[in-house]
Formats: C-alpha cells, structure tokens, sequence
C-alpha cells in the first residue's frame, strides 16, 4: 500500500533527524536518508527538494515554540520559575533536535540559528535578570539557561522530562545565588 504523503514528510524528517544525531548534517547524505526509509532519492526530493529545506523543515517547530516563548515573557519576569520551566520544556521537546545540531555545528548557521538563539538567550536573560545587571547576575542567569539547555541535550528525554521539577530548582538557586547580592 502506498504511503500517505504526510505520513512520508513525518518518515523523512524522523529519519533525518536520527541520522544529523549521529552523523552530523553535514556528513549526512539525502542518499542515506533515502536507503533508510527504502524510497528513491527522487521521492525525498519530492517532498523535500534540498537537504537545506529538509533541516528547516526539522527546525521551524523549535523556531516557532522559542519565538512563542520569548514574546511570553518579553520584559522582567516577577516568577523566574515560569520562565525556567517553560524554557525547560521548550529544550525537552526539541532536544533530539538541539543534539544533532550541537552535533555539527555548522547546521546552526545553515538553519540560520546563530543570530535567533543569541538573540533568544539575551531576551531571557534579560527577563530573568533586567538589561543592565552586574556580572554575577548575568552569570546566574546564563547559568540557569544553559543548565537547563544542556540538561534536554546530555540526558535521554525521558530521564530529562522526570526530574523537571530538580531541573528548575537547580537553575533558580544559580539565579539567586547571581542576584544575591554579589553585585
């Protein structure tokens, strides 16, 4: 039975994603991608006419929920908590997608990542800690973000999504300990 076009997209962009994990972007052949799901190359340029479009395919998600977020907490944040929890889910949701990009960094720039997520982390960073705040708050602030970045990208999503809870208690006590004072 033939498969449904959608169902195809779906298969092509998991298997893709799997495969950048591994390998990398670059190192990663539409060939290979193609032989894994069993189609020809020219059903995967059917559905996807370049490797480029097929990594923006696998990032507008992650693009769309991280602007979504930023514009949630656009200014200074009362409740770092929501803050950090949301951007704790945003990282375990798409963390098999930040791995194969960590993986090879050069996809960060062919997906046109760089400018975003420098961008994003600045705006949380400043939601969390204000515009101007002094080195040890900064250094809280990046401290929580990248704690809790890298804790959806080292550990394996399910053990990562169990322990949210400590996730966020660890990044806020690197928070407070940046704003207590030190300044």
């Amino acid at each position: 039975m033939p498969r449904a076009q959608s169902d195809t997209k779906a298969e092509i962009r998991a298997v893709a994603l799997d495969l950048f994990g591994q390998k990398g972007y670059e190192k990663t052949s539409l060939r290979e991608i193609a032989e894994r799901l069993d189609i020809t190359k020219a059903a995967l340029y059917y559905h996807f006419p370049s490797k480029g479009d097929l990594l923006r395919a696998l990032v507008d998600p992650l693009r769309q929920d991280a602007q979504e977020m930023v514009r949630r907490f656009d200014g200074p944040v009362d409740e770092p908590r929501e803050l950090l929890g949301a951007y704790f889910d945003l990282c375990v949701r798409h963390g098999t997608l930040m791995h194969a990009l960590l993986n090879d960094l050069g996809s960060l720039a062919e997906a046109g990542l760089v400018e975003l997520l420098m961008d994003w982390r600045s705006r949380l960073d400043a939601a969390l800690v204000g515009e101007n705040p002094g080195t040890p708050a900064r250094m809280g602030a990046v401290v929580a973000l990248g704690g809790i970045q890298d804790i959806a990208v080292v550990l394996p999503p399910g053990d990562a999504a169990a322990h949210r809870e400590a996730a966020v208690e660890i990044a806020l006590a690197a928070l407070r300990a940046g704003t207590s004072g030190m300044d």
